[in-house]
This record gives C-alpha cells, sequence and structure tokens, in this order.
C-alpha cells in the first residue's frame, strides 16, 4: 500500500492548486479502467460525505492507479475519516486518502522522505547507519529518537557528498574512443582537458589518480590504460594519459600545434573573451605536448591575444594591455578584466538604444 503521508501531500497541493477547501476533499485510488460516474457511485456509500464529485485524476506511475481529487457537499469526518471503500461492482477496495489524519510525525517522516529521495536514498540506506542498542549508560542517543535520525542522515550525506569534494575533484565523464563519439561520451579533446586537470591539481595519491582515470574509460581507450598497467603497475597518470594521447589525439607535434597557436586570429563576431578561451585551450595542448616551457605561458597567451584580437582593437587600447607585456596577467585575471569590460560595453549599448 502507498504511503499515506505522500499521498496526504500530494493531496494538499492539489487542493491549493484547484482552490478546493481541504475539509471537504478528499482523494481516492482506483484502477485506469474506471468511469467518473462509478467512482462518484461507489463513494457515496458513505453517507457522511454527502454529495461527492470529482475534480480532477492524475496518473501516479509507480502505483499504476489513478489519483482521483474529489470535492464532497460535507466536511471530511476528522475523527473517523474512511481508509477505504468498497466498489460493489468489482468488490475491490479502494484506498483514501484525507487530510484529517494527524500529521506531526508523518511530516517529519515526509520531509525526510523528501530529502532522501533528492540524494538517491532510501529509509533502508539510512537504517544502517543508526545506532543499535546502547549501554544503559551511554550518552548516546536512543536509536529511533529524532536525534538519531538526524545524526544517521548527517552522516549518510557527508559519506555521499565526500568522494565528489575530496580535492576538487569531480568524476571523469566516459571515453572510449569509438567513432562517431556516443551521446553519453565526451570527446577525446575535452576528455583528456578535465583528466589533465585532476591529475595535475587533485591532492590525491597517484594510485588513486589511476583508478579514477580507469573508471571513466571503456572500450579501446580502457585496453590501452590496462596495456599501460600491465606493462607497467606503477606507471604515473601522467603517462596513462599520454599514452591516450598518442592513441587517439592528435598526431601533430608540440612545434606544430605552437606554430598554429601563434596563427590564431579572432573571428569576425567572436568575442574577445570567447577568443581568450579558445587561446587558452590550445596553449595548453602545446605545453602538454613540450612544444613551449610553461614558465612562459602568460606572456604567450598575452602577445597572441594583442596579435590575434582583429576585431577589438579598442577595448585592448582601453584595458592598456600593450602596456602590460612585460608583466603579463594570468589566464583568470585577463579573463576577468576582458569580461568586465564586454559587460560594461553590452549595457552602454543597451542603454543608447533604449535613448534613441
Amino acid at each position: 500500500m502507498a504511503d499515506r503521508t505522500e499521498l496526504a501531500a500530494e493531496l494538499k497541493r492539489w487542493c491549493r492548486g484547484e482552490g478546493l477547501e481541504e475539509a471537504k476533499a478528499l482523494m481516492v485510488l482506483v484502477p485506469e479502467d474506471v468511469e467518473v460516474a462509478d467512482i462518484e457511485e461507489t463513494l457515496h456509500t458513505i453517507k457522511c460525505l454527502g454529495r461527492v464529485r470529482v475534480r480532477g485524476r492524475l496518473f501516479h506511475t509507480s502505483l499504476s492507479r489513478l489519483m482521483v481529487l474529489c470535492e464532497c457537499k460535507e466536511d471530511v469526518p476528522k475523527d473517523n475519516a474512511p481508509k477505504e471503500v468498497l466498489n460493489l461492482n468489482s468488490g475491490e477496495s479502494w484506498q483514501i486518502i484525507t487530510l484529517s489524519e494527524p500529521t506531526t510525525t508523518d511530516d517529519f517522516t515526509m520531509k525526510l522522505r523528501t530529502l532522501l529521495n533528492a540524494e538517491g536514498k532510501t529509509l533502508e540506506d539510512l537504517q544502517g547507519l543508526l545506532p543499535t542498542t546502547r549501554p544503559p549508560q551511554s550518552s548516546h542517543p536512543p536509536a529511533n529518537s529524532t536525534e538519531s535520525i538526524l545524526q544517521a542522515v548527517g552522516d549518510l550525506l557527508e559519506k555521499m557528498h565526500k568522494p565528489q569534494t575530496e580535492g576538487g575533484y569531480r568524476r571523469l565523464r566516459l571515453f572510449s574512443g569509438n567513432l562517431p563519439v556516443p551521446p553519453n561520451e565526451e570527446t577525446f579533446e575535452h576528455w583528456l582537458e578535465q583528466a589533465w586537470l585532476m591529475v595535475e591539481e587533485s591532492d590525491c595519491s597517484d594510485k588513486e589518480k589511476r583508478r579514477r582515470l580507469m573508471e571513466s574509460l571503456k572500450g579501446p581507450a580502457l585496453e590501452m590504460a590496462q596495456s599501460v598497467r600491465d606493462s607497467d603497475s606503477e606507471a604515473s597518470p601522467a603517462e596513462y594519459l599520454e599514452a591516450l594521447e598518442s592513441a587517439f589525439g592528435s598526431a601533430e607535434s608540440g612545434d606544430d600545434l605552437y606554430f598554429a597557436f601563434r596563427l590564431m586570429q579572432q573571428q569576425p563576431s567572436e568575442k574577445l573573451s570567447d577568443f581568450l578561451r579558445r587561446l587558452e585551450r590550445a596553449l595548453t595542448k602545446v605545453i602538454q605536448r613540450g612544444g613551449f616551457p610553461a614558465l612562459g605561458k602568460d606572456k604567450a597567451r598575452l602577445e597572441q591575444l594583442l596579435r590575434g584580437a582583429v576585431a577589438s582593437d579598442l577595448m585592448l587600447i582601453q584595458l592598456r594591455l600593450r602596456e602590460r607585456k612585460s608583466s603579463p596577467p594570468t589566464f583568470l585575471q585577463l579573463l576577468s578584466e576582458i569580461r568586465t569590460e564586454e559587460e560594461y560595453e553590452a549595457s552602454r549599448r543597451k542603454l543608447n538604444t533604449s535613448v534613441h
């Protein structure tokens, strides 16, 4: 049988949406093929409700039944509200939900279920964290107390969120090396960018980094990683990525990529901030392939931005970027300054348009 607390909450929201008095409303769960006339006729057998009219129907997927909103002529009894009604045609009992049932304890249960559902968990997952029997002198709360349940919820949520936040790590998307790229997978370039970020920025051990790489691979890509592991069980995460790049990445050398980087130009309709991001992705690949030393990346980025930003001369002048070649800003500083200037220009254009 369905959880009455959750169904009562659904009935409460439904009444509010339809503008019905809660005291005169009830919800009955019936088979999908039952007609409105049959529902009303069956509910009329409950004399204390008076005349009953169907006001709405919704299908409940998990129950495979219709939820039927009904309005009664009389107030639904508070003390002895009916829990079910017998349909004389089929001989089946239909569950009735009202808002006259006690809700103090149920409200907590409903909120707890809502929280767990949002995290993809159930009450069964929670039970394993509840304390078992305690010695008489123990300072811990009883296993079934509200305090004990709240503590268990906190432990469960902490356990669930810890892997995502440890070391700033976010689980890598899948990559298989198959072409065309399946809908639920990343392109190799994007996967590699995220993988390098994890390897270089995460504080976890090399063993954990290798595990994270392996769990994101399948198909030909996983076979390649397994061959690296078989040849050297202590291979570094960087060696795994280099092997994958040699198998699935571009065949261009670091020098080739650096030459292409120096030829990059801003497209006619491309914002300066978007051009900067495109430069950064290209420069990262150059450095990873050994085409340019990492220590000089800020200077190289600024020089190419000044050389290639053919559609943003005025903004470059306003940001005084040419005067800052000797002490170039980092990528994030530069991006922040450019986006601030772009937003200012956009608001100024909008203001001029509204004035004219």
